[in-house]
């Protein structure tokens, strides 16, 4: 089949760089570079002119931060999302928002194919994939990894050298990095040694912990159903408040995890990443999501966590299962509303005090020093009935 137009998902790294340039070779079509402004912090003029010399017909750039933040992020942290227990999902979060934007252009650019920069045995291919399918059935994949003649970066750095492709990574320092406004992500290279520890040089958010100041600081989070909407009274958009977050955090040494991790394709893979401005919001919502939420709602919401985080891993974000998770969780935050006040201390954060108008929590029942509307009567006749089944089973 001979294709009219293809739409890249381009970061102007050397992966995509390279595969702009083959694309181009193999399909002889014209296409079409996509770039998603998720607050990575990228000289979008510079990687703009490299895409239309590597031969792109069309560079597309678009501000997606906002959204990635309010419907992406922010669900993350009301379903307390972790995948494994460590990792916070930040790559994982913007890889549907990436694809669900590049199905758009692809509709109003009249494009038959789409093409994406992840590897053949990464997690990215299924993400970018499922969300294509799931939106855009009809239109033609295009992996590069699965298709060419490469074997790893290795050989992609001395095809761009021969093509004058500039990139930013080298030999010597061949790590992959992957960065927006939640996090920033270390792969491969050096840090495939699972003895060798990540050099100090290569954090960009975070200050070690040992370097962070001494005195602790305080910071008062306000929820609102769920979502974060000020910081120490001062009331912020998404993208602020993370970005404000990101700097408090990161100077304190916050939110540094270094983790091996189980692909969806199978494999174990190290993965080392910074998520201060996360790791604050995750601790903070937690502790009010403790005095808001009813015990047997929250019990359920803790056994599906293990899930939900398991399908936004893996890429499932458009699939009828989690979206029918989403309804779940967001019906759990409607008085999920308070604030929290949070003592940071070298890559630490510490819950410091906590109020909602929706606490569930009554002192006058459960204090020591108090009685009233709680009879220690009662406990009697509800420890008799729990132990019933306990005497039965050990007198037969």
């Amino acid at each position: 089949m001979r294709l009219k137009k293809i739409v890249l998902a381009y970061s102007g790294g050397l992966d995509t760089s390279v595969i702009l340039k083959w694309l181009i070779e193999k399909y002889q079509c014209p296409v079409i570079a996509f770039c998603a402004d998720l607050g990575q912090k990228e000289n979008w003029d510079e990687i703009k002119e490299k895409g239309i010399k590597c031969g792109a017909e069309k560079i597309i750039i678009r501000d997606l931060r906002e959204e990635f933040v309010k419907d992406y992020v922010y669900f993350a942290i009301k379903a307390g999302a972790i995948y494994e227990n460590w990792y916070m999902l930040g790559t994982a979060l913007a890889r549907p928002l990436i694809a669900k934007e590049q199905v758009k252009i692809a509709r109003d650019e009249e494009a038959d194919a789409l093409a994406h920069g992840a590897t053949g045995k990464g997690n990215d291919q299924v993400r970018f994939e499922l969300t294509y399918t799931a939106l855009a059935p009809d239109l033609k994949i295009i992996a590069p990894w699965r298709e060419w003649e490469f074997k790893g970066r290795t050989d992609l750095i001395e095809y761009a050298k021969k093509q004058g492709i500039p990139v930013p990574v080298t030999l010597e320092k061949p790590y992959s990095i992957d960065a927006n406004l939640f996090h920033i992500s270390y792969e491969g290279g050096i840090l495939e040694d699972l003895w060798q520890e990540p050099p100090e040089d290569m954090f960009i958010m975070t200050v070690s912990p040992e370097k962070a100041p001494d005195k602790p600081e305080y910071i008062e989070i306000e929820f609102e159903k769920g979502e974060p909407v000020s910081i120490n009274g001062e009331k912020l958009n998404p993208v602020e408040l993370l970005s404000k977050l990101n700097e408090i955090g990161g100077k304190h040494g916050i939110g540094r995890v270094d983790m091996v991790e189980n692909r969806f394709v199978g494999l174990k893979s190290r993965g080392i990443y910074e998520t201060p401005g996360g790791t604050i919001l995750h601790i903070a919502h937690r502790a009010l999501e403790q005095i808001t939420l009813d015990r047997e709602v929250m019990r359920i919401k803790d056994t599906l966590m293990p899930k939900v985080s398991e399908l936004i891993y893996y890429g499932f974000w458009y699939s009828p299962e989690f979206q029918s998770l989403k309804n779940f969780i967001e019906k759990t935050q409607e008085k999920v509303s308070g604030i929290i006040r949070l003592k940071l201390y070298k890559g630490n954060v510490f819950v410091a005090g906590r109020k909602s108008p929706y606490s569930l929590y009554k002192k006058e029942l459960a204090s020591f020093d108090e009685k009233e509307g709680y009879n220690p009567k009662d406990a009697e006749g509800f420890i008799r009935l729990q132990g019933l089944r306990l005497k039965i089973y050990n007198i037969s």
